[in-house]
């Protein structure tokens, strides 16, 4: 670019250059010509007798030769200083223009440092253009594949204190790609286990986009490890939230109730909206994640499968205390599988209460078996209700939500409602300000 532009700007110069000469010569041809001189001059008055006295009558007028050599002067000189100006110029143009090219360079040239990582050497620019190509063109099946070297750099070497929580096959860490753009990795370690529900997640989350389910920015392999890259919930999972050491205290009574019709939406879309319909197979709190506004979004796909007849006997899988009875006894697997185990996540949002707790060394007890007898009764419910909440919801919201909670954990699947039937029972207890239709009158908290 810099040699087109230092070949094109003499070629605009020269023309400039030409005319301004060719007016100069002009200039100098414009000059009178000299006029020569007799050796002798006469004196005016004898020469004027003289011609009087050859030609009688006829009185002729001086003829008298001036050379303006001052003038003439003078034009050259006006001509040398508006040239060297026009030089002057030119040069001063050239050196602006080269001055802001060199600039123009060198930021350009820091730019591009400042996204080496430092440690390995390695640039983040590819990473952040598939990050920002996949958010602005929001195309299905558009997962980056990404280099192991770069998820190393962003979580520093997979630091302890990038630690966001571990699982059954792994750990996930934060990751920074830039000071805007953070994310979680999740790395799996395992045998076919893993790889297979690895490729379920890729398989799933490449196809499923909706506000209330976890986005999958990329994912990598290396050696005999899995990476899974997701946006940043930066409030963490709902488990953490309500059993964590907070103990639910950031939860208010609206905010869970946003987040219980966030976690129907997402599985009303599974259940209704895609193709094929899908089942979760193992919602649980761990795997509702929460935004900086406590949206919240379904996560970790392993496990899903499509739903239908063919899936009736499948391996059995997920989570005690989430495990639908039907498919824990007989192995069979529906959408109201899920329904159930949103019914437990719903009592867990009620309570602040973990699905199962040790009662002693050799026993447990389900929330379920211990709740159910209260939740029917009016009397006894506003006692079992997290102290965190306690007194702060109207206490018809209050049976409305412990009597879904009862539909959805019936043992007959039949008996348990769909989760759209769900959905539409709980839009009416949030307020619109949270997305829900309830219109109230005191300032709804948002956090």
């Amino acid at each position: 670019m810099n040699l087109v532009l230092g070949f094109l700007l003499p070629m605009w110069i020269w023309p400039s250059l030409l005319l301004f000469t060719t007016s100069l010569f002009s200039l100098l041809d414009a000059r009178p010509e000299p006029t020569l001189l007799a050796k002798k001059e006469l004196p005016f008055s004898h020469f004027s007798s003289k011609m009087e006295a050859q030609s009688p009558g006829i009185t002729m007028a001086p003829v008298v030769t001036v050379v303006h050599h001052q003038d003439l002067n003078k034009r050259i000189l006006i001509a040398l200083i508006i040239a060297s100006s026009l030089l002057g110029g030119i040069l001063l143009f050239l050196s602006c223009f080269w001055i802001y090219r060199m600039k123009s360079s060198k930021k350009s040239s820091t730019k591009n440092k400042q996204n080496l990582d430092a440690g390995n050497g390695h640039t983040l620019s590819p990473i952040l253009d598939k990050f920002n190509s996949l958010r602005m063109v929001g195309k299905k099946g558009s997962i980056a594949v990404m280099e192991y070297q770069l998820l190393e750099a962003a979580t520093n070497n997979f630091r302890e204190n990038n630690l966001l929580g571990e699982g059954g096959h792994g750990s996930i860490y934060k990751a920074r790609f830039s000071d805007k753009l953070l994310a979680a990795v999740k790395k799996l370690e395992g045998g076919q286990d893993v790889e297979r529900e690895f490729q379920n997640e890729l398989k799933w989350l490449t196809k499923i986009q909706h506000q209330n389910i976890i986005s999958l920015l990329g994912y990598c392999n290396h050696d005999k490890a899995k990476f899974l890259v997701y946006e940043m919930m930066q409030n963490g999972s709902l488990d953490r939230q309500l059993h964590g050491p907070t103990h639910g205290s950031k939860l208010t009574w609206h905010l869970r109730m946003k987040i219980a019709v966030n976690v129907a939406r997402g599985l009303e879309y599974l259940h209704e909206h895609c193709n094929p319909p899908l089942v979760h197979r193992d919602l649980k709190s761990s795997n509702i994640l929460l935004d900086s506004n406590f949206n919240a979004k379904l996560s970790d796909f392993g496990l899903a499968v499509t739903s239908g007849v063919e899936n009736k006997n499948i391996k059995l899988s997920g989570t005690l205390g989430y495990v639908a009875p039907e498919y824990l006894l007989e192995g069979k697997l529906t959408d109201k599988s899920d329904v159930y185990a949103f019914g437990v996540v719903l009592l867990e949002l009620l309570m602040g209460r973990k699905p199962v707790e040790k009662m002693s060394q050799d026993q447990c007890q389900s929330i379920v078996t211990w709740a159910m007898p209260q939740l029917t009764d009016r009397s006894k419910l506003p006692n079992i209700v997290d102290p965190v909440v306690k007194d702060t919801m109207d206490l018809k919201h209050l049976y409305q939500v412990a009597a879904v909670a009862v539909l959805c954990v019936q043992q007959e699947p039949s008996y348990r409602p769909l989760i759209t039937d769900v959905l539409h029972s709980l839009i009416p207890l949030l307020p619109l300000e949270l997305g829900g239709s309830l219109r109230i009158t005191e300032p709804v908290p948002s956090h």
